[in-house]
């Protein structure tokens, strides 16, 4: 159940205020809060809710802003409460009608806010954001150029046509990256160790519960025989092999027993019946991959926990390969990001080019100008497609290099080429260093997704707030370079 209310405080002036405290307006937290729609966001969040009865659920101000908050700092769930308790600052960005000492959620409603604050509906706000600043620059731009004379009023064919199909414009970036998720490196005898141990617990589980006599296990062996591996500083391929090949055996026994137990009617209970499943595909993979002496198979698993992550083939130096989703992002003229896709399966990226310019054209009414992009979207089809819709797509040619030398032109266009496309890498990193995507830390499938486009959501947030402190900074050396040149010199 949803009820929408306005927000009862409306401005600054309206937050209750203990005596003895001052708050600055012109807080940074203040103006962001003064600055997000929250009313519109929070009509389209209220449609949510279907229901009518049962618990009123916490309002989109409080939801978004602490996950905005936790984001930025990337505070845990335990500590962003005790920040939100302690700070005022932080309360009137969460939309608290005052200063109160008492914490305003606990720890577990941050899981279901990331839960209900699906990916699509943070997607949805960022662009109703990004299309509102841009709406505002536009409007600025026709009060600058008020004093223009206005075109002829007639309307001959060629107008019609430019009405019709308009112009190409802007430049689109295009990039693929990885957000890796925190789990522990996936080495084959790990993962075998660590699901013999939750087997080991649900068959005692299933002791315990019907009284059943325990089977012999051999725990200990087992554990010994993963230790033996694990301490050693050299591993060599016999002892590894030696050691999956035992914890397979382990497994197998241990996939029996309880595979007896449900025969006689014995049933795991609701959370045991995905993990076993997890399990079970888990050691028909590293059975497929011990007999055949490989080391990839199709969706592996690399996590029982979170067993969707797959591990994704960057090349990178410090880290060939890493675990977590792959998404494509886009950056426009102004440096603010959209993600265009993002999976924890594979799929081909260069699909992503033609989706992500049809978007441009909803978005701005025509096709971009040229499109940045990397190796991976350059391809026939691609190339194609760019020709026949006037767009340029970076990069060399495909086949062989040509005999001709480039010319000056087409050497300083690859040069700028390049040069432009420096804006998405420096979007990555600002994203995996300052706001989270560096490494996901939420479990769950859908949270991982929501903390993805959260840490866009807030790259951006934070870009709009810097851009607009620098403009009035410029204004401000502006009037003041303007007054110094007024004042009458003295004698």
């Amino acid at each position: 159940m949803y009820k929408y209310t306005d927000n009862t405080q409306s401005n600054f002036l309206y937050f209750n205020q203990p005596i003895g405290l001052h708050m600055n307006p012109e807080n940074r937290w203040v103006k962001m809060a003064d600055a997000i729609p929250w009313e519109i966001f929070e009509k389209k969040y209220s449609r949510l809710f279907k229901g009518k009865n049962g618990r009123v659920a916490k309002p989109l101000r409080l939801a978004l802003g602490s996950l905005i908050i936790q984001t930025k700092y990337q505070y845990s769930d335990r500590e962003l409460v005790e920040q939100l308790t302690e700070n005022p600052y932080y309360q009137y960005f969460i939309g608290l009608p005052g200063y109160q000492e008492e914490p305003p959620i606990d720890a577990s409603t941050l899981v279901l806010f990331r839960k209900r604050l699906k990916m699509d509906i943070i997607l949805e706000a960022n662009e109703y954001m990004l299309d509102a600043v841009k709406e505002k620059q536009s409007s600025d731009k026709k009060d600058d150029d008020h004093t223009n004379p206005p075109s002829g009023g007639g309307c001959d064919g060629q107008d019609t046509k430019q009405e019709h199909s308009p112009e190409n414009k802007g430049t689109m970036m295009l990039d693929a990256t990885c957000a890796p998720s925190n789990i522990r490196y996936p080495q084959d005898f790990s993962l075998l160790n660590e699901a013999r141990e939750k087997l080991e617990t649900i068959i005692i589980r299933f002791c315990k519960a019907y009284g059943l006599s325990r089977p012999r296990m051999y725990r200990r062996v087992a554990r010994k025989n993963y230790l033996a591996l694990a301490k050693a500083k050299k591993r060599s391929t016999k002892k590894i092999r030696a050691t999956i090949r035992k914890q397979l055996a382990f497994i197998r026994r241990d996939i029996g027993y309880l595979e007896n137990f449900m025969q006689d009617g014995y049933a795991p209970t609701s959370k045991e019946i995905p993990l076993l499943l997890t399990i079970y595909k888990l050691y028909e993979q590293q059975q497929y991959m011990y007999q055949n002496k490989t080391h990839s198979v199709d969706n592996r698993i690399v996590s029982i926990a979170q067993p969707w992550i797959r591990p994704i083939v960057r090349g990178k130096t410090k880290s060939p390969v890493e675990f977590g989703a792959k998404f494509d992002l886009s950056i426009d003229d102004n440096g603010f990001g959209r993600i265009e896709k993002i999976s924890y399966d594979a799929y081909n990226e260069s699909t992503v080019l033609k989706e992500a310019a049809e978007r441009f054209r909803e978005r701005t009414g025509h096709y971009p100008e040229r499109i940045l992009a990397d190796q991976i979207y350059r391809t026939r089809e691609n190339r194609k497609y760019c020709k026949m819709h006037g767009i340029r797509l970076s990069g060399p040619k495909l086949g062989r290099p040509s005999l001709e030398k480039q010319s000056v032109k087409e050497k300083k266009q690859e040069y700028q080429d390049n040069t432009d496309r420096i804006e998405v890498e420096r979007a990555f990193s600002l994203s995996k260093r300052c706001y989270g995507m560096g490494l996901i830390k939420t479990k769950l499938y859908d949270t991982t997704l929501t903390s993805i486009a959260l840490s866009v959501f807030v790259t951006n947030l934070f870009k709009i707030q810097s851009q607009i402190l620098f403009t009035l900074l410029w204004l401000l050396e502006l009037l003041t370079h303007e007054s110094a040149d007024f004042e009458p010199e003295t004698v």
